[in-house]
């Protein structure tokens, strides 16, 4: 990715993570600049919701102290993802990454 890509949209990569509501603003704010970084980051955080579902579900309806382990690891998979983005790096969050980016290819 290069660096201008980057550097430009760093601010919206970090806002992407803040929340559900940042992500829509990141959304919206990059529909018409199709900034390829922030759409990455995007993209990671969409899979970091599902991976909150699912263990939402989990601790709901299967065991909670699966739920809450899979819990933890969203959340550290999140922390992981925020650094990266504040870094201005886009880095795939390791083991699920790649799928979060195939999974929502649409964004572009």
């Amino acid at each position: 990715m290069e660096q201008h890509t980057v550097k430009e949209g760093k601010t919206l990569g970090i806002v992407s993570y803040l929340t559900f509501i940042g992500l829509l603003i990141a959304i919206a704010l990059n529909i018409e600049k199709k900034n390829a970084y922030i759409f990455f980051h995007v993209r990671q955080m969409l899979g970091l919701i599902l991976m909150l579902i699912f263990s939402n579900i989990c601790e709901r309806y299967v065991n909670s102290w699966f739920g809450t382990a899979l819990w933890i690891i969203t959340f550290l998979s999140w922390v992981y993802c925020l650094i990266y983005s504040i870094k201005g790096e886009a880095k795939l969050l390791p083991f699920l990454g790649q799928h979060f980016q195939n999974w929502f290819k649409n964004l572009k």
